[in-house]
């Protein structure tokens, strides 16, 4: 039966409408995926020499026991951003009757077909044989391999597990961001360390190598976790259960804003119940680690917020920026009922305010642990978010009035070019740029300046918002048509 479905897939993938496109894409993805495999390979049995010149003196070992589990930890927050569930691929199955058993076994095994589980082989393994082989022996050598081989399995069912339940469960999202922060924080300031924790226990497998057998246990309950999930969960009513437990009135704090308020809801579940802005959201939050790489304590020290800017601007505003770039593709499909809805266009844009000054405020509060880090970086991050608020959002508002292309939301977003153009393209520059051509000059004089500067514009901004949307809303109305028919092509 699995060889039956298989066949099926390559069958609906030769006959599908689009397949010149599909087959395009392939080959780039193939091409860029076999360099990556080559240099995959080459670090592999290259890792002794490349531990030695990146760090000379250092045990070659203990390095690389250090870097095992940080490399499954970036692993796992890659697949939960760009690993996609095959769950549709069982769709036309479902009324028919197949045993449960074997559909849920051919998502299973159509989940280990990803490339993320063939890197950890190339990159790991040359060493193991070559290095711990020779030097501890072949048993130590084929318990490496097995506890790794074992955490990729881990990896590639617990983040396919952990995309399917926190499918429209927005509290599950934030409560994995804030232990994600919470763990960057301690690393950061070395509380706790990976690498360490890493070393200790693969060490502990060099001297009693049955240790490892915890790695396949860990694995073994991963699998049977998901496919349990699955088997309980089978039907696509089922697996999307939780997004059909939100109505219009759970979001009672938005009644106050009248019809902006509505409309606002709508795109919240718009974004809850579509797989491109539902992953477009999801790889805004875990951009939210960029402070770990660019919050240094000697910027902190000498007050260079210029050096800082960039990450505040990006995590208090991805959301304007990764969501907004393609307002108001998201609604292509039901742009021409709009315009004859009764709904003022006015009111359209005061939504879109709304909604994107809400997704600002949500992002600095939750960047906002890295306050723990210095008082300074919160000065900096809320400068960036009255700036955001205030001149970022009206900036992403007019290029879409000039943006016309349609978005399929029921696409995923890694590698998907769909709705991008010129507009998207040239809207991060003075989003991101406009901040530097505000502190620049002021931080001269003193770099707080700098920073009351960004944080006055953004203010000025806020204050005259209701000018800029009839301004807004008269841009619009020159290219309604032309958006209206732009969204009518379907690529």
């Amino acid at each position: 039966m699995l060889i039956t479905f298989l066949n099926h897939q390559w069958t609906g993938f030769w006959r599908s409408k689009g397949k010149a496109g599909t087959i395009a894409a392939q080959l780039v993805m193939g091409f860029l995926l076999l360099y990556i495999i080559g240099v995959s390979i080459l670090v592999g049995y290259s890792m002794e020499e490349i531990i030695e010149q990146l760090l000379p003196g250092k045990d070659i070992l203990l390095v690389f026991n250090g870097m095992i589990l940080y490399y499954f930890a970036i692993d796992f927050l890659v697949r939960l951003q760009m690993q996609e569930l095959p769950t549709l691929a069982i769709v036309p199955y479902l009324h028919l009757n197949i045993r449960k058993r074997k559909l849920v076994n051919f998502l299973n095994l159509r989940a280990l077909f990803s490339a993320f589980n063939i890197l950890p082989l190339f990159i790991f393994f040359p060493f193991c044989v070559l290095n711990i082989g020779n030097n501890e022996g072949p048993l130590v050598a084929a318990t490496y391999m097995a506890a790794i081989f074992s955490l990729m399995i881990f990896n590639n069912y617990a983040a396919l597990y952990f995309k399917r339940i926190a499918v429209g469960n927005l509290k599950l999202v934030i409560a994995g961001l804030i232990i994600l922060l919470t763990i960057g924080l301690l690393e950061y300031t070395r509380v706790f360390s990976i690498a360490f924790f890493s070393n200790l226990v693969f060490h502990q497998i060099t001297l009693h190598p049955a240790i490892a057998i915890i790695f396949p246990v860990l694995a073994v309950t991963m699998f049977l976790i998901n496919d349990r999930y699955l088997r309980d969960n089978l039907y696509l009513e089922e697996l999307k259960a939780g997004e059909q437990k939100k109505s219009g009135a759970d979001y009672p704090f938005l009644d106050r804003f009248g019809d902006a308020g509505v409309l606002a809801a709508l795109e919240i579940k718009l974004i809850l119940r579509n797989k491109r802005p539902r992953a477009t959201v999801t790889k805004g939050l875990i951009f939210l680690v960029y402070g770990f790489f660019f919050y240094k304590q000697h910027l902190i020290d000498t007050n260079q917020f210029g050096k800082m800017l960039f990450p505040a601007i990006f995590m208090t505003g991805n959301m304007t920026l990764l969501y907004g770039q393609f307002m108001f593709g998201w609604q292509g499909a039901e742009f021409d009922g709009m315009l004859a809805n009764s709904v003022h266009i006015k009111t359209f844009f005061k939504a879109k305010f709304l909604m994107l000054t809400i997704a600002s405020t949500l992002l600095t509060v939750l960047v906002s642990f890295y306050g723990f880090i210095s008082w300074k970086i919160i000065l900096i991050q809320f400068a960036a978010y009255l700036y955001n608020i205030g001149a970022g959002t009206l900036v992403v508002l007019y290029f879409a009035t000039t943006n016309y292309k349609s978005i399929d939301l029921s696409k995923g977003a890694s590698f998907n070019w769909q709705g991008v153009g010129a507009s998207t393209m040239i809207m991060g520059l003075p989003l991101l740029a406009g901040p530097f051509l505000i502190y620049i000059p002021l931080s001269y004089i003193n770099p707080y300046w700098g920073l009351a500067g960004l944080a006055i514009i953004g203010i000025i901004f806020l204050l005259t918002r209701n000018l800029w949307i009839d301004f807004l809303v008269q841009e619009f109305n020159k290219r309604k048509y032309k958006i209206a028919a732009g969204f009518r092509e379907r690529s």
